[in-house]
């Protein structure tokens, strides 16, 4: 009796111990790869739709004006005087703001 009382906790505790993995596989897939996969797309998005004319913000925070845009580069015109013009990867922009139309 004592036997089988035990055997049967003991089949509990793994299908048990195997639950809790499982879980917590499934709690790291939702609280971290699933926002960072939904980022992904959302920033991969929003650099397919940069236009010449948009404004945008890089990652070191500099304001400019896309210029020219190409495969994985873009031209980017910075300050008032017409005369700063970097290429850039399109990985440097953080946000991209559309001109408003009046």
């Amino acid at each position: 009796m004592f036997v089988l009382a035990n055997s049967n906790t003991s089949a509990w505790g793994t299908y048990g111990m195997l639950f809790w993995i499982v879980a917590m596989f499934a709690l790291i897939y939702f609280m971290m790869i699933r926002p960072q996969k939904k980022e992904q797309r959302r920033k991969a998005q929003m650099l397919s739709e940069i236009a010449n004319g948009d404004t945008i913000l890089t990652t070191s925070g500099f304001y400019g004006i896309v210029i020219d845009i190409s495969e994985d580069t873009i031209i980017v015109e910075f300050g008032n005087n017409k005369n700063c013009r970097i290429p850039m990867q399109k990985e440097a922009i953080a946000q991209v703001e559309k001109p408003e139309v009046e």
